[in-house]
Protein backbone atom coordinates (compact mmCIF):
# COMPACT_ATOMS: atom_id res chain seq x y z
CA UNK A 1 0.00 0.00 0.00
CA UNK A 2 2.93 2.40 0.75
CA UNK A 3 3.40 3.84 -2.61
CA UNK A 4 -0.13 4.49 -3.05
CA UNK A 5 0.03 6.24 0.06
CA UNK A 6 0.90 9.84 -0.91
CA UNK A 7 -1.79 10.14 -3.82
CA UNK A 8 -4.50 12.61 -2.67
CA UNK A 9 -7.61 13.14 -5.46
CA UNK A 10 -8.03 16.64 -7.18
CA UNK A 11 -10.71 16.80 -4.89
CA UNK A 12 -11.09 14.57 -1.40
CA UNK A 13 -14.28 16.08 -1.05
CA UNK A 14 -16.17 14.97 -4.38
CA UNK A 15 -14.25 11.02 -3.91
CA UNK A 16 -15.06 10.67 -0.52
CA UNK A 17 -19.14 11.95 -2.14
CA UNK A 18 -18.75 9.15 -5.04
CA UNK A 19 -17.56 6.37 -2.62
CA UNK A 20 -20.08 6.91 0.30
CA UNK A 21 -22.59 6.91 -2.15
CA UNK A 22 -22.01 3.72 -3.79
CA UNK A 23 -22.18 2.30 0.11
CA UNK A 24 -25.24 3.94 0.69
CA UNK A 25 -27.09 2.27 -2.10
CA UNK A 26 -25.99 -1.05 -1.38
CA UNK A 27 -26.78 -0.78 2.33
CA UNK A 28 -30.15 0.83 1.18
CA UNK A 29 -30.80 -2.33 -1.09
CA UNK A 30 -30.86 -4.55 2.36
CA UNK A 31 -33.62 -2.65 3.88
CA UNK A 32 -35.59 -0.90 1.05
CA UNK A 33 -37.35 -4.16 -0.04
CA UNK A 34 -38.23 -4.97 3.29
CA UNK A 35 -41.27 -2.66 3.31
CA UNK A 36 -42.34 -3.12 0.08
CA UNK A 37 -42.72 -7.18 0.44
CA UNK A 38 -46.23 -7.25 0.75
CA UNK A 39 -46.69 -4.90 -2.01
CA UNK A 40 -44.20 -7.27 -4.33
CA UNK A 41 -45.81 -10.53 -3.31
CA UNK A 42 -49.17 -8.84 -4.51
CA UNK A 43 -48.14 -8.13 -7.44
CA UNK A 44 -46.15 -11.01 -8.48
CA UNK A 45 -49.11 -13.37 -6.89
CA UNK A 46 -46.93 -15.21 -4.51
CA UNK A 47 -47.44 -15.79 -0.67
CA UNK A 48 -45.62 -13.30 2.29
CA UNK A 49 -43.10 -15.89 2.61
CA UNK A 50 -42.01 -16.60 -0.91
CA UNK A 51 -41.59 -12.93 -0.73
CA UNK A 52 -38.83 -12.83 1.53
CA UNK A 53 -36.88 -14.94 -1.38
CA UNK A 54 -36.27 -11.37 -2.48
CA UNK A 55 -34.26 -10.09 0.80
CA UNK A 56 -32.89 -13.84 1.05
CA UNK A 57 -31.36 -14.19 -2.29
CA UNK A 58 -29.54 -10.53 -2.41
CA UNK A 59 -28.17 -11.63 1.27
CA UNK A 60 -27.19 -15.01 0.62
CA UNK A 61 -25.41 -13.98 -2.79
CA UNK A 62 -23.97 -10.92 -1.24
CA UNK A 63 -21.97 -12.96 1.45
CA UNK A 64 -20.74 -16.00 -0.79
CA UNK A 65 -19.34 -12.85 -3.08
CA UNK A 66 -17.36 -11.11 -0.26
CA UNK A 67 -14.33 -13.14 0.45
CA UNK A 68 -13.85 -13.11 -3.66
CA UNK A 69 -13.07 -9.39 -2.54
CA UNK A 70 -9.50 -9.82 -1.53
CA UNK A 71 -8.36 -11.93 -4.70
CA UNK A 72 -10.26 -9.87 -7.14
CA UNK A 73 -9.03 -6.13 -6.06
CA UNK A 74 -5.40 -8.10 -6.14
CA UNK A 75 -5.74 -9.24 -9.56
CA UNK A 76 -7.48 -6.15 -11.05
CA UNK A 77 -6.77 -3.11 -8.78
CA UNK A 78 -8.71 -1.43 -6.35
CA UNK A 79 -10.28 1.11 -8.10
CA UNK A 80 -11.09 -1.06 -11.14
CA UNK A 81 -12.89 -3.59 -9.46
CA UNK A 82 -14.92 -0.84 -7.16
CA UNK A 83 -16.15 1.38 -10.73
CA UNK A 84 -16.99 -2.55 -12.20
CA UNK A 85 -18.97 -3.39 -9.10
CA UNK A 86 -21.20 -0.37 -9.24
CA UNK A 87 -21.56 -0.48 -12.96
CA UNK A 88 -22.52 -4.10 -12.93
CA UNK A 89 -25.11 -3.33 -9.45
CA UNK A 90 -26.82 -0.20 -11.32
CA UNK A 91 -27.62 -3.33 -14.37
CA UNK A 92 -28.97 -5.55 -11.88
CA UNK A 93 -31.01 -2.81 -10.31
CA UNK A 94 -32.37 -2.54 -13.21
CA UNK A 95 -32.93 -5.89 -14.46
CA UNK A 96 -34.55 -6.23 -11.17
CA UNK A 97 -37.26 -3.30 -11.67
CA UNK A 98 -38.01 -4.60 -15.41
CA UNK A 99 -38.70 -8.35 -13.43
CA UNK A 100 -42.01 -9.54 -14.52
CA UNK A 101 -41.79 -12.59 -12.35
CA UNK A 102 -41.01 -13.88 -8.83
CA UNK A 103 -38.49 -16.19 -10.23
CA UNK A 104 -37.09 -13.39 -12.78
CA UNK A 105 -36.82 -10.91 -9.27
CA UNK A 106 -34.78 -13.09 -7.22
CA UNK A 107 -32.61 -14.10 -9.90
CA UNK A 108 -31.98 -10.60 -10.85
CA UNK A 109 -31.76 -10.37 -6.76
CA UNK A 110 -28.80 -13.04 -6.70
CA UNK A 111 -26.96 -11.30 -9.68
CA UNK A 112 -27.16 -7.91 -7.68
CA UNK A 113 -25.98 -9.54 -4.86
CA UNK A 114 -23.39 -11.11 -6.21
CA UNK A 115 -21.91 -7.91 -8.04
CA UNK A 116 -22.63 -5.75 -4.66
CA UNK A 117 -20.03 -7.99 -2.62
CA UNK A 118 -16.91 -5.81 -3.49
CA UNK A 119 -18.49 -2.57 -2.88
CA UNK A 120 -17.98 -2.29 0.73
CA UNK A 121 -14.87 -3.47 1.36
CA UNK A 122 -13.49 -1.18 -1.57
CA UNK A 123 -15.10 1.29 -0.26
CA UNK A 124 -13.63 1.20 3.05
CA UNK A 125 -10.44 0.57 1.46
CA UNK A 126 -10.16 3.18 -0.49
CA UNK A 127 -11.40 5.59 1.93
CA UNK A 128 -8.28 4.73 3.95
CA UNK A 129 -5.99 5.16 1.13
CA UNK A 130 -7.01 8.58 -0.05
CA UNK A 131 -7.15 9.71 3.59
CA UNK A 132 -4.09 10.93 4.96
CA UNK A 133 -3.22 9.12 7.98
CA UNK A 134 -4.49 11.14 10.80
CA UNK A 135 -7.67 11.89 9.25
CA UNK A 136 -8.40 8.07 8.92
CA UNK A 137 -10.47 8.02 11.56
CA UNK A 138 -12.87 10.72 10.96
CA UNK A 139 -13.40 8.65 6.95
CA UNK A 140 -14.64 5.27 9.18
CA UNK A 141 -16.59 7.53 11.34
CA UNK A 142 -18.47 8.93 8.02
CA UNK A 143 -18.53 5.03 6.42
CA UNK A 144 -20.04 4.08 9.66
CA UNK A 145 -22.89 6.97 9.63
CA UNK A 146 -23.76 6.17 5.88
CA UNK A 147 -24.01 2.39 6.71
CA UNK A 148 -26.54 3.72 9.88
CA UNK A 149 -28.48 6.39 7.67
CA UNK A 150 -29.05 3.96 4.81
CA UNK A 151 -31.12 1.66 6.88
CA UNK A 152 -33.62 4.63 8.27
CA UNK A 153 -33.69 5.84 4.80
CA UNK A 154 -34.44 2.05 3.55
CA UNK A 155 -38.05 1.54 4.93
CA UNK A 156 -39.20 5.20 4.49
CA UNK A 157 -37.59 5.94 0.72
CA UNK A 158 -39.00 1.93 0.47
CA UNK A 159 -42.54 2.99 1.65
CA UNK A 160 -42.65 6.10 -0.05
CA UNK A 161 -42.09 5.30 -3.32
CA UNK A 162 -43.90 1.87 -3.19
CA UNK A 163 -47.23 4.17 -2.41
CA UNK A 164 -46.28 7.13 -4.46
CA UNK A 165 -45.05 5.14 -7.55
CA UNK A 166 -44.48 1.46 -7.77
CA UNK A 167 -42.14 -0.80 -6.57
CA UNK A 168 -39.78 -1.25 -9.32
CA UNK A 169 -38.86 2.20 -8.86
CA UNK A 170 -36.97 0.54 -5.07
CA UNK A 171 -34.50 -0.85 -7.91
CA UNK A 172 -34.58 1.88 -10.76
CA UNK A 173 -33.73 4.51 -8.00
CA UNK A 174 -30.25 2.97 -7.93
CA UNK A 175 -29.14 3.77 -11.56
CA UNK A 176 -28.71 7.67 -11.52
CA UNK A 177 -26.94 7.13 -8.14
CA UNK A 178 -24.72 4.22 -9.03
CA UNK A 179 -23.79 5.81 -12.68
CA UNK A 180 -22.86 9.02 -10.33
CA UNK A 181 -20.74 7.52 -8.41
CA UNK A 182 -18.98 5.41 -10.60
CA UNK A 183 -18.48 8.77 -12.78
CA UNK A 184 -17.02 10.44 -9.66
CA UNK A 185 -15.18 7.95 -8.40
CA UNK A 186 -13.25 7.62 -12.07
CA UNK A 187 -12.26 11.28 -12.25
CA UNK A 188 -10.82 11.60 -8.80
CA UNK A 189 -8.74 8.01 -8.50
CA UNK A 190 -7.96 7.88 -12.31
CA UNK A 191 -4.46 9.20 -11.60
CA UNK A 192 -4.46 6.53 -8.27
CA UNK A 193 -0.93 3.66 -9.16
CA UNK A 194 -2.18 0.56 -9.24
CA UNK A 195 -0.39 -2.52 -8.52
CA UNK A 196 -1.76 -6.30 -9.23
CA UNK A 197 -0.27 -9.82 -9.03
CA UNK A 198 -1.37 -13.35 -9.57
CA UNK A 199 -2.55 -14.99 -6.83
CA UNK A 200 -3.67 -18.88 -6.85
CA UNK A 201 -7.42 -19.14 -6.27
CA UNK A 202 -9.00 -21.77 -4.08
CA UNK A 203 -11.55 -23.18 -6.22
CA UNK A 204 -11.82 -25.99 -4.35
CA UNK A 205 -13.41 -23.72 -1.81
CA UNK A 206 -14.67 -21.44 -3.75
CA UNK A 207 -17.66 -24.00 -5.01
CA UNK A 208 -18.15 -26.10 -1.80
CA UNK A 209 -19.11 -22.64 -0.24
CA UNK A 210 -21.54 -21.76 -3.05
CA UNK A 211 -22.93 -25.18 -3.22
CA UNK A 212 -23.01 -25.90 0.97
CA UNK A 213 -24.67 -22.37 1.23
CA UNK A 214 -26.96 -21.96 -1.60
CA UNK A 215 -28.53 -25.70 -0.91
CA UNK A 216 -29.37 -24.41 2.75
CA UNK A 217 -30.84 -20.93 1.88
CA UNK A 218 -32.96 -22.92 -0.30
CA UNK A 219 -33.99 -25.66 1.98
CA UNK A 220 -34.69 -22.65 4.67
CA UNK A 221 -36.28 -21.11 1.68
CA UNK A 222 -39.06 -24.17 0.74
CA UNK A 223 -39.11 -25.76 3.64
CA UNK A 224 -41.99 -24.62 5.28
CA UNK A 225 -43.72 -25.07 1.43
CA UNK A 226 -42.87 -28.08 1.08
CA UNK A 227 -43.29 -29.53 4.92
CA UNK A 228 -39.91 -30.01 5.85
CA UNK A 229 -38.27 -33.15 6.32
CA UNK A 230 -41.54 -34.97 4.55
CA UNK A 231 -40.32 -33.91 1.50
CA UNK A 232 -37.61 -35.75 -0.58
CA UNK A 233 -36.38 -32.18 -2.32
CA UNK A 234 -35.59 -30.89 1.37
CA UNK A 235 -33.70 -33.84 2.41
CA UNK A 236 -31.98 -34.32 -0.86
CA UNK A 237 -31.09 -30.08 -0.55
CA UNK A 238 -30.00 -30.97 3.39
CA UNK A 239 -28.08 -33.69 2.60
CA UNK A 240 -26.16 -31.79 -0.43
CA UNK A 241 -25.63 -28.62 2.29
CA UNK A 242 -24.06 -31.02 5.24
CA UNK A 243 -21.47 -32.56 2.35
CA UNK A 244 -20.24 -29.66 0.92
CA UNK A 245 -19.74 -27.47 3.75
CA UNK A 246 -18.06 -30.24 5.79
CA UNK A 247 -15.62 -30.51 2.73
CA UNK A 248 -15.14 -26.35 2.37
CA UNK A 249 -14.76 -26.27 6.12
CA UNK A 250 -12.06 -29.29 5.82
CA UNK A 251 -10.59 -27.79 2.84
CA UNK A 252 -9.97 -24.45 4.49
CA UNK A 253 -8.42 -25.30 7.17
CA UNK A 254 -5.72 -27.23 4.99
CA UNK A 255 -5.49 -25.16 1.93
CA UNK A 256 -2.65 -22.94 1.81
CA UNK A 257 -4.35 -19.69 0.06
CA UNK A 258 -8.09 -20.49 1.18
CA UNK A 259 -10.77 -18.34 -0.01
CA UNK A 260 -12.13 -18.06 3.87
CA UNK A 261 -9.76 -17.91 6.39
CA UNK A 262 -11.54 -20.24 8.71
CA UNK A 263 -8.28 -20.56 11.29
CA UNK A 264 -9.18 -17.08 12.52
CA UNK A 265 -11.24 -19.23 15.05
CA UNK A 266 -8.59 -20.20 16.88
CA UNK A 267 -8.60 -17.13 18.40
CA UNK A 268 -10.57 -16.70 21.59
CA UNK A 269 -12.18 -12.88 21.05
CA UNK A 270 -12.40 -13.46 17.31
CA UNK A 271 -14.22 -16.54 18.14
CA UNK A 272 -17.24 -15.09 21.32
CA UNK A 273 -16.86 -11.59 19.08
CA UNK A 274 -17.73 -13.15 15.47
CA UNK A 275 -20.48 -15.45 17.33
CA UNK A 276 -22.20 -12.34 19.44
CA UNK A 277 -22.45 -9.64 16.13
CA UNK A 278 -23.75 -13.14 13.98
CA UNK A 279 -26.26 -13.71 16.96
CA UNK A 280 -27.06 -10.31 17.70
CA UNK A 281 -27.63 -9.26 13.67
CA UNK A 282 -29.65 -11.84 12.74
CA UNK A 283 -31.90 -11.36 15.78
CA UNK A 284 -31.94 -7.33 14.79
CA UNK A 285 -32.82 -8.22 10.82
CA UNK A 286 -35.02 -10.26 11.94
CA UNK A 287 -37.08 -7.53 13.68
CA UNK A 288 -36.55 -5.12 10.88
CA UNK A 289 -38.36 -7.52 8.53
CA UNK A 290 -41.16 -8.80 10.66
CA UNK A 291 -42.34 -5.83 12.06
CA UNK A 292 -43.26 -3.96 9.01
CA UNK A 293 -44.26 -7.20 7.58
CA UNK A 294 -47.10 -7.03 10.46
CA UNK A 295 -47.87 -3.54 10.36
CA UNK A 296 -49.37 -3.70 6.99
CA UNK A 297 -50.70 -7.11 6.85
CA UNK A 298 -52.29 -7.22 10.21
CA UNK A 299 -52.31 -3.45 11.22
CA UNK A 300 -53.46 -1.72 8.30
CA UNK A 301 -50.55 0.29 7.59
CA UNK A 302 -49.75 1.47 4.19
CA UNK A 303 -45.92 0.71 3.30
CA UNK A 304 -44.90 4.71 3.51
CA UNK A 305 -46.75 4.66 7.40
CA UNK A 306 -44.50 1.44 8.12
CA UNK A 307 -41.76 2.84 7.23
CA UNK A 308 -41.73 5.92 9.18
CA UNK A 309 -42.96 3.77 11.87
CA UNK A 310 -39.85 1.91 11.81
CA UNK A 311 -37.70 4.02 10.68
CA UNK A 312 -36.57 5.87 14.24
CA UNK A 313 -34.66 3.18 15.09
CA UNK A 314 -31.70 4.82 12.86
CA UNK A 315 -32.05 8.69 15.15
CA UNK A 316 -29.98 7.60 17.95
CA UNK A 317 -27.45 5.74 16.62
CA UNK A 318 -26.87 9.03 14.05
CA UNK A 319 -26.41 11.04 16.76
CA UNK A 320 -24.07 8.50 19.12
CA UNK A 321 -21.81 7.39 16.41
CA UNK A 322 -18.94 9.95 16.61
CA UNK A 323 -19.33 9.96 20.59
CA UNK A 324 -19.44 6.20 20.57
CA UNK A 325 -15.98 6.18 18.07
CA UNK A 326 -14.11 8.04 20.32
CA UNK A 327 -14.98 7.40 23.84
CA UNK A 328 -15.78 3.50 23.58
CA UNK A 329 -12.28 2.94 24.50
CA UNK A 330 -12.02 4.18 28.06
CA UNK A 331 -14.98 1.67 29.08
CA UNK A 332 -14.84 -2.46 29.11
CA UNK A 333 -16.19 -3.08 25.50
CA UNK A 334 -18.31 -5.79 26.88
CA UNK A 335 -19.95 -3.21 28.91
CA UNK A 336 -21.09 -1.33 26.12
CA UNK A 337 -22.28 -4.41 23.81
CA UNK A 338 -23.79 -5.90 26.65
CA UNK A 339 -25.51 -2.63 27.29
CA UNK A 340 -26.58 -2.85 23.74
CA UNK A 341 -27.81 -6.49 23.71
CA UNK A 342 -30.31 -5.52 26.87
CA UNK A 343 -31.48 -2.23 25.39
CA UNK A 344 -32.61 -4.44 22.23
CA UNK A 345 -33.77 -7.37 24.45
CA UNK A 346 -35.90 -4.61 26.42
CA UNK A 347 -37.18 -3.29 23.31
CA UNK A 348 -38.10 -6.66 22.09
CA UNK A 349 -39.84 -7.49 25.11
CA UNK A 350 -42.04 -4.21 25.15
CA UNK A 351 -43.10 -5.31 21.49
CA UNK A 352 -44.27 -8.68 22.79
CA UNK A 353 -46.75 -6.16 25.13
CA UNK A 354 -48.37 -4.69 21.78
CA UNK A 355 -51.80 -5.26 21.10
CA UNK A 356 -53.84 -4.77 18.48
CA UNK A 357 -54.78 -1.49 20.35
CA UNK A 358 -50.95 0.03 19.96
CA UNK A 359 -50.65 2.95 18.17
CA UNK A 360 -48.00 4.58 15.86
CA UNK A 361 -46.43 6.83 18.46
CA UNK A 362 -45.81 4.21 20.45
CA UNK A 363 -44.06 1.59 18.31
CA UNK A 364 -42.22 4.24 16.80
CA UNK A 365 -41.17 5.16 20.62
CA UNK A 366 -39.85 1.80 21.01
CA UNK A 367 -38.30 1.95 17.63
CA UNK A 368 -36.22 4.99 18.95
CA UNK A 369 -35.26 3.50 22.11
CA UNK A 370 -33.89 0.24 20.83
CA UNK A 371 -31.78 3.06 18.13
CA UNK A 372 -30.00 3.51 21.70
CA UNK A 373 -28.89 -0.36 21.70
CA UNK A 374 -27.63 -0.35 18.20
CA UNK A 375 -25.33 2.76 18.47
CA UNK A 376 -23.99 0.93 20.83
CA UNK A 377 -23.51 -3.09 19.13
CA UNK A 378 -21.27 -2.67 16.26
CA UNK A 379 -18.37 -0.86 17.23
CA UNK A 380 -17.70 -2.16 20.46
CA UNK A 381 -18.55 -6.02 18.84
CA UNK A 382 -16.10 -5.25 16.10
CA UNK A 383 -13.35 -4.27 18.45
CA UNK A 384 -13.68 -7.06 20.68
CA UNK A 385 -13.53 -9.68 17.74
CA UNK A 386 -10.37 -7.73 15.79
CA UNK A 387 -8.53 -7.34 18.94
CA UNK A 388 -6.83 -10.61 19.68
CA UNK A 389 -5.68 -10.93 15.66
CA UNK A 390 -2.11 -10.09 14.52
CA UNK A 391 -2.12 -7.19 12.10
CA UNK A 392 -1.80 -9.02 9.23
CA UNK A 393 -4.83 -10.70 10.18
CA UNK A 394 -7.03 -7.46 10.45
CA UNK A 395 -8.37 -7.03 7.06
CA UNK A 396 -9.11 -11.07 6.33
CA UNK A 397 -11.04 -11.54 10.21
CA UNK A 398 -13.20 -7.78 9.38
CA UNK A 399 -14.22 -9.64 6.10
CA UNK A 400 -14.83 -12.77 7.78
CA UNK A 401 -16.78 -11.11 10.43
CA UNK A 402 -18.79 -9.62 7.59
CA UNK A 403 -19.53 -12.83 5.24
CA UNK A 404 -21.22 -14.52 8.48
CA UNK A 405 -23.07 -11.94 9.85
CA UNK A 406 -24.58 -11.33 6.16
CA UNK A 407 -24.99 -15.07 6.03
CA UNK A 408 -26.69 -14.99 9.67
CA UNK A 409 -29.00 -12.34 8.30
CA UNK A 410 -30.08 -14.55 5.66
CA UNK A 411 -30.89 -17.31 7.17
CA UNK A 412 -32.79 -15.32 10.20
CA UNK A 413 -35.05 -14.05 7.22
CA UNK A 414 -36.48 -17.12 6.34
CA UNK A 415 -36.45 -18.84 9.66
CA UNK A 416 -38.43 -16.36 11.60
CA UNK A 417 -40.87 -15.81 8.65
CA UNK A 418 -41.24 -19.66 8.61
CA UNK A 419 -41.39 -19.14 12.34
CA UNK A 420 -43.70 -15.91 12.69
CA UNK A 421 -46.11 -17.66 10.16
CA UNK A 422 -46.13 -21.36 11.71
CA UNK A 423 -47.15 -19.64 14.86
CA UNK A 424 -49.91 -17.91 13.98
CA UNK A 425 -50.98 -20.88 11.91
CA UNK A 426 -50.95 -23.14 15.16
CA UNK A 427 -52.80 -19.88 17.67
CA UNK A 428 -55.28 -20.19 14.46
CA UNK A 429 -55.82 -24.01 15.36
CA UNK A 430 -56.03 -23.36 18.62
CA UNK A 431 -58.54 -20.42 18.46
CA UNK A 432 -60.76 -22.45 15.91
CA UNK A 433 -61.00 -25.38 18.31
CA UNK A 434 -63.62 -23.32 20.51
CA UNK A 435 -65.66 -22.20 18.25
CA UNK A 436 -68.77 -23.76 17.19
CA UNK A 437 -71.36 -22.81 15.46
CA UNK A 438 -73.61 -24.05 18.61
CA UNK A 439 -71.80 -22.52 21.66
CA UNK A 440 -73.66 -19.36 23.10
CA UNK A 441 -70.35 -17.28 22.76
CA UNK A 442 -70.30 -17.81 19.04
CA UNK A 443 -73.86 -17.19 18.37
CA UNK A 444 -73.78 -13.85 20.30
CA UNK A 445 -70.73 -13.07 18.10
CA UNK A 446 -72.51 -13.81 15.27
CA UNK A 447 -75.74 -11.77 16.12
CA UNK A 448 -73.19 -8.90 16.69
CA UNK A 449 -71.75 -9.46 13.07
CA UNK A 450 -75.17 -9.23 11.68
CA UNK A 451 -76.65 -12.97 12.00
CA UNK A 452 -74.64 -16.03 11.24
CA UNK A 453 -74.38 -15.30 7.34
CA UNK A 454 -71.36 -16.01 4.75
CA UNK A 455 -70.52 -12.66 5.64
CA UNK A 456 -70.22 -13.09 9.41
CA UNK A 457 -68.63 -16.25 9.27
CA UNK A 458 -66.19 -14.56 6.88
CA UNK A 459 -65.81 -11.37 9.08
CA UNK A 460 -65.33 -13.69 12.06
CA UNK A 461 -62.10 -15.82 10.48
CA UNK A 462 -60.54 -12.76 9.90
CA UNK A 463 -60.66 -11.97 13.15
CA UNK A 464 -59.35 -15.09 14.21
CA UNK A 465 -56.32 -14.08 11.48
CA UNK A 466 -55.44 -11.21 12.75
CA UNK A 467 -55.39 -12.38 16.67
CA UNK A 468 -53.95 -15.73 15.51
CA UNK A 469 -50.99 -13.12 14.23
CA UNK A 470 -51.07 -10.80 16.80
CA UNK A 471 -50.34 -14.18 19.19
CA UNK A 472 -47.64 -15.33 17.27
CA UNK A 473 -46.33 -11.61 16.97
CA UNK A 474 -45.76 -11.60 20.65
CA UNK A 475 -44.24 -14.49 21.16
CA UNK A 476 -42.15 -13.89 18.35
CA UNK A 477 -40.78 -10.84 20.42
CA UNK A 478 -40.65 -12.73 23.74
CA UNK A 479 -37.97 -15.34 22.40
CA UNK A 480 -36.21 -12.78 20.53
CA UNK A 481 -35.91 -10.94 23.80
CA UNK A 482 -34.61 -13.72 25.50
CA UNK A 483 -31.79 -14.65 22.78
CA UNK A 484 -30.08 -10.93 23.72
CA UNK A 485 -30.48 -11.61 26.94
CA UNK A 486 -28.38 -14.85 26.02
CA UNK A 487 -26.18 -12.93 24.57
CA UNK A 488 -25.22 -10.67 26.98
CA UNK A 489 -23.79 -14.06 28.89
CA UNK A 490 -21.85 -15.42 26.14
CA UNK A 491 -20.20 -11.93 25.57
CA UNK A 492 -18.20 -12.14 28.75
CA UNK A 493 -16.31 -15.21 27.41
CA UNK A 494 -14.40 -12.70 25.66
CA UNK A 495 -11.16 -11.79 27.36
CA UNK A 496 -9.59 -8.06 27.66
CA UNK A 497 -7.24 -6.37 26.38
CA UNK A 498 -10.17 -4.98 23.54
CA UNK A 499 -7.17 -2.26 21.90
CA UNK A 500 -6.67 -3.35 18.44
CA UNK A 501 -3.50 -3.97 17.25
CA UNK A 502 -2.34 -1.56 13.91
CA UNK A 503 -3.97 -1.92 10.50
CA UNK A 504 -6.72 -0.85 9.38
CA UNK A 505 -8.90 -1.59 12.22
CA UNK A 506 -12.60 -1.21 13.59
CA UNK A 507 -13.92 0.06 10.12
CA UNK A 508 -17.51 0.13 9.83
CA UNK A 509 -19.85 -2.71 9.33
Amino acid sequence: MSHSASFTPPSLLMATIGLSLATFMQVLDTTIANVALPTISGNLGVSSEQGTWVITSFAVSNAIALPLTGWLSRRFGEVKLFLWATLLFVLASFLCGVAQSMPELVGFRVLQGIVAGPLYPMTQTLLIAVYPPAKRGMALALLAMVTVVAPIAGPILGGWITDSYSWPWIFFINVPIGLFAAFVVRQQLRARPVSTRRQPMDYVGLLTLIVGVGALQVVLDKGNDLDWFESGFIIVGSLISVVFLAVFVIWELTDKHPVVNLRLFVHRNFRVGTLVLVGGYAGFFGISLILPQWLQTQMGYTATWAGLAVAPIGLLPVLMSPFVGKYAHKFDLRLLAGLAFLAIGASCFMRASFTHEVDFQHIALVQLFMGFGVALFFMPTLSILLSDLPPHQIADGSGLATFLRTLGGSFAASLMTWLWIRRADEHHAYLSESISTYAPATREALNHLGGANGQSYAQLEQILNSQAYMMSTVDYFTLLGWVFVGLVFLLWLAKPPFTAKAGPAAAGH
